[in-house]
């Protein structure tokens, strides 16, 4: 199972078009080359936060309180559609973005910017849109596919690792985004990411 495929596929014509329109963007071609980059560069960051002590624990209690994967069954409605649910934390975007990305969002909206042609502000109107997809999607895999915490872990980094392979814009965003110089973006977005995870226990 490759998560971000997965959550690439839920981006259809209808989808693309209303996330255009969304963030006021003039071509959905932009708008599709965008939404793939920021669920990929979401899915690493998480895919390393899996991989800290008790990381993976703590992904799983998140999944488990706040993304049922219920978000998955209409995506359209709940990010775009104004649906809600009895939980607000499965939809706010920008608190997910936030925690995950934290002072590093700026750097990967120039990188998408860059690529895509959008602007920072529809970049980052996109990330919120797509963050909580992002999780719902685990959720959905916890109670589907019988993810836990001894295989989330596999399940992210093989996502994350076939994606590096096939996009050029993974390897952009690792450079760009590398905070200590030492050529791993993804460290650094983990230790980003920990905090989310360790501030909702």
């Amino acid at each position: 199972m490759n998560v971000i495929e997965l959550l690439q596929g839920q981006l259809d014509d209808n989808m693309i078009k209303q996330l255009t329109r969304h963030i006021g963007a003039s071509s959905t071609s932009q708008t599709e080359m965008a939404a793939s980059g920021v669920i990929s560069t979401l899915v690493a960051g998480l895919n390393k936060n899996a991989a800290q002590p008790d990381g993976a624990n703590m992904l799983i209690s998140a999944l488990d309180r706040d993304h049922d994967g219920s978000v998955m069954d209409d995506v359209a409605g709940f990010l775009l559609g104004g649906r809600q649910t009895s939980n607000t934390s499965a939809l706010n975007g920008a608190g997910i973005l936030n925690h995950i990305l934290g002072n590093k969002q700026e750097s990967a909206n120039q990188v998408l910017g860059q690529a895509s042609g959008l602007d920072s502000g529809q970049i980052t109107k996109l990330m919120i849109a797509l963050a909580p997809m992002v999780l719902a999607a685990l959720g959905k895999a916890r109670k589907e596919k019988a993810i836990d915490a001894g295989n989330i872990g596999d399940l992210l980094s093989g996502s994350v690792r076939s994606q590096v392979n096939q996009k050029q814009e993974m390897g952009i965003l690792e450079r760009l985004l590398d905070q200590d110089g030492d050529g791993s973006v993804m460290d650094d977005i983990a230790n980003i990411g920990m905090k989310f995870f360790m501030n909702r226990k």
